[in-house]
């Protein structure tokens, strides 16, 4: 027998050990090694219940990845969840990057608090993991020259921007009811960048900010702010506070029945579904800036049946969270391998649409997507309708808002 015939041989010989071990031939491309996501969300302490919605979307968007086939271009690869928890603190968040990193992620997905993603993507970029951001809203975040965060939602500074102009026109067109405004913000990153925006940006649609009240995290008693509140007579309360300042200090102005011509915040933590359900009097009539879905769109009240039918809330954590993960999905598509100096490529020159948010195609500049923005939203007793701009409108604003006494 030649040497080559006995190379031949050795090489069949392998391929049956192979093929008996795994069961058929095709299988070796069908087993691609799964590709892990750390998703980095507080699903304790504090921040727990948006970090929870927030890890709901990435873990809804993985398994609809998967169920799909997985990412073809890599021979069906699975996407594969891994889990970590920032406690809603900033230095835990920083030490689960680490540990997911030493489990091999291939990206990361968070953080929902601006506080938490600012450290948490510094950690990931010593080692060049794209980090996507679903909720997090400072601009710091993606200001800093990281090449490896990207962000599809808008920041703070685009939604305070947009937030004046709508404001500006629902007041207008009510006559210029509302001429002056108390802010109220708790103390982090979040909440202290918001308002100052505001109150820079209030006068140019002539409503005066006479006062800005910070609170700290967490707030149990809002008494004394909301006396504080009925001395000063405002036109308008804007809030920038989370999930359970939030209501706590909407329950307390409602329940002191203090009246103004609105109750409007700008990414407003606690503006959502649960504040409807849990609280239908006081989100009555309140109004938010803040990310939301197209509600024309079909694929985005499919998903929010879906969502529903499982006993959840289709709040914006779950959303911006699943379009987060999508995102990614597609960037892997494109680059055809989870190799991170790709996919990061891959992101960068991203055109990506296929959501179901009042955007238009993905374009990413700095990490930021310039075709991100957010809505006007106004809660109902038992829903919540986007009043503007008015090619995603719902319904017509009710402003001022009906007295409460």
């Amino acid at each position: 027998m030649t040497s080559q015939a006995r190379i031949s041989r050795r090489l069949v010989l392998q391929a049956g050990a192979a093929t008996s071990v795994l069961g058929a031939p095709g299988l070796l491309f069908a087993q691609a090694r799964p590709i892990k996501i750390g998703l980095v969300h507080p699903v304790s302490g504090g921040l727990a219940y948006s970090g929870g919605q927030g890890r709901l979307g990435c873990q809804l968007a993985i398994d609809a990845i998967n169920a799909a086939g997985g990412i073809k271009s890599m021979g069906g690869a699975k996407l594969e969840a891994a889990l970590g928890d920032s406690q809603s603190r900033p230095e835990v968040g920083v030490s689960e990057v680490e540990r997911l990193h030493q489990d091999g992620v291939s990206a990361y997905v968070g953080c929902f608090s601006s506080a938490i993603a600012l450290p948490a993507t510094q950690a990931a970029a010593k080692y060049n993991t794209p980090f996507l951001i679903d909720v997090g809203v400072s601009d710091n975040i993606v200001n800093r020259g990281l090449k490896n965060v990207f962000r599809l939602a808008p920041g703070f500074g685009k939604c305070v921007d947009d937030a004046i102009v709508a404001l500006g026109q629902v007041n207008g067109a009510a006559g210029n009811v509302a001429k002056t405004a108390v802010l109220i913000h708790e103390e982090s990153e979040f909440g202290t960048g918001t308002a100052r925006l505001l109150a820079g940006k209030l006068p140019s649609i002539n409503i005066q900010p006479i006062e800005t009240i910070k609170h700290a995290n967490p707030t149990r008693d809002f008494s004394n702010v909301a006396l504080r509140i009925r001395s000063l007579k405002p036109d308008v309360v804007i809030m920038s506070n989370y999930q359970n300042e939030y209501v706590l200090l909407a329950r307390t102005l409602h329940q002191q029945r203090i009246d103004v011509a609105a109750m409007f915040s700008v990414l407003g933590g606690g503006f959502n579904y649960r504040l409807v359900k849990e609280q239908p009097q006081v989100a009555q009539h309140m109004m938010d800036f803040n990310h939301w879905f197209d509600p024309k769109n079909p694929k985005a009240l499919e998903m929010k049946r879906k969502v529903e039918a499982t006993g959840n809330l289709f709040t914006f954590e779950v959303y911006c969270g699943w379009n987060s993960v999508m995102l990614y999905a597609d960037a892997l598509e494109r680059a055809g391998t989870a190799d991170k100096e790709k996919v990061i490529a891959a992101l960068e020159s991203s055109t990506w649409s296929n959501h179901f948010m009042p955007y238009g195609a993905t374009k990413f500049v700095n990490g930021q997507n310039t075709g991100g923005t957010g809505v006007l939203l106004q809660a109902s007793t038992t829903d919540i309708e986007t009043v503007w701009p008015n090619q995603f409108a719902s319904a017509k604003a009710v402003f001022p808002r009906p007295k409460l006494s």
